[in-house]
């Protein structure tokens, strides 16, 4: 039986994202072999994995990727319970291959989860791998995909933590028969936008509003008004210009570009038509802010796990 050191302990520890004294005893169960072991933790942690479901899983990653002919571009977002995971080595590499996975599959989630990585594993077994062996709660929430028939689809990573990921990505795609290398970088430009501007857009233009958003507006705008004592008519027609004002502050096309505040997106779209001698038109974008929208918890036993896990308890 091999001696069981603190180097081998720390080096299974590195590859599995297990806690220490979880590696040591499947090291110590498996005589010292390494790849034994992983299979040990795994074995060992399917059995947590549905006590950890319930576990708000908020951090992690968001992991971009275009096609090779820069058609296609893809998001997906995994999530986990801290930010400690996020930095581990083998969750980055789930995420980025994930993305691979996505940009073979036209679907969602769902349709994720059941196609197979490059190595032939099921992407729902290797998220369940991944809660074993690291030992928190983790899911596949979201993913997106844009594609256009000719021109290109930009891809911005904002805060990166590694290659193809970060905490916050944007797609966006255009559509024209122009200079593909132009207008991948003027879509880079405007990803940037979506992610650096105050007001993050709502939509391409104000007939993608969602009508539940417009009508909560209305309605908020509609009571602001009479509330400063205005009869309803009255109230109603201030309305209607306030939701102007509001729909141009949060579609995309209205909004001033960030890097040059005098332009509009509309207005740098139009340019670049002209630079680039044919039409050009936003087919769409997609923004993946990491974690918004869960409701982040964290209970005792998930606070002992993590003190258990950098060797405080």
């Amino acid at each position: 039986m091999a001696e069981i050191t603190a180097q081998l302990v720390k080096d299974l520890r590195e590859k599995s994202g297990a806690g220490m004294m979880d590696c040591k005893k499947a090291l110590q169960e498996n005589g010292g072999d390494v790849e034994a072991s992983m299979d040990w933790l795994r074995t060992k942690g399917l059995s947590k994995a549905a006590k950890k479901a319930d576990r708000a899983a908020a951090e992690g990653l968001v992991a971009g990727k275009t096609s090779a002919d820069g058609k296609t571009g893809v998001l997906v977002e995994l999530n986990a319970e801290t930010d400690f995971v996020s930095k581990n080595e083998t969750f980055q590499g789930a995420a980025r291959e994930f993305a691979n996975v996505a940009l073979g599959v036209d679907g969602d989630v769902d349709a994720i989860l059941v196609a197979k990585t490059s190595k032939g594993e099921v992407v729902s077994d290797v998220v369940t791998n991944l809660i074993a062996t690291i030992g928190e709660n983790m899911r596949l929430r979201r993913s997106a995909r844009l594609s256009v028939d000719a021109g290109a689809v930009s891809l911005y990573l904002h805060n990166k933590q590694g290659d193809d990921v970060a905490k916050l990505a944007v797609l966006v795609a255009l559509e024209s028969t122009g200079d593909a290398e132009q207008l991948k970088e003027v879509g880079r430009k405007i990803a940037m936008h979506v992610a650096g501007t105050p007001t993050p857009p709502l939509a391409l233009n104000s007939d993608e509003l969602d009508p539940a958003v417009v009508a909560k507006e209305r309605e908020i705008q509609t009571q602001t008004a009479m509330e400063s004592g205005k009869p309803r008519e009255i109230a109603e027609k201030m309305v209607e210009g306030r939701i102007r004002k509001w729909q141009e502050e949060v579609v995309l096309l209205k909004q001033p570009f960030v890097m040059n505040p005098d332009q509009t997106i509309e207005q740098l779209v139009a340019e670049t038509a002209k630079a680039v001698g044919a039409s050009v038109s936003v087919k769409g974008f997609v923004r993946f802010a990491l974690g918004e929208g869960v409701e982040k918890t964290e209970g005792p036993d998930f606070a002992a796990e993590v003190a258990a896990m950098s060797g405080q308890a």
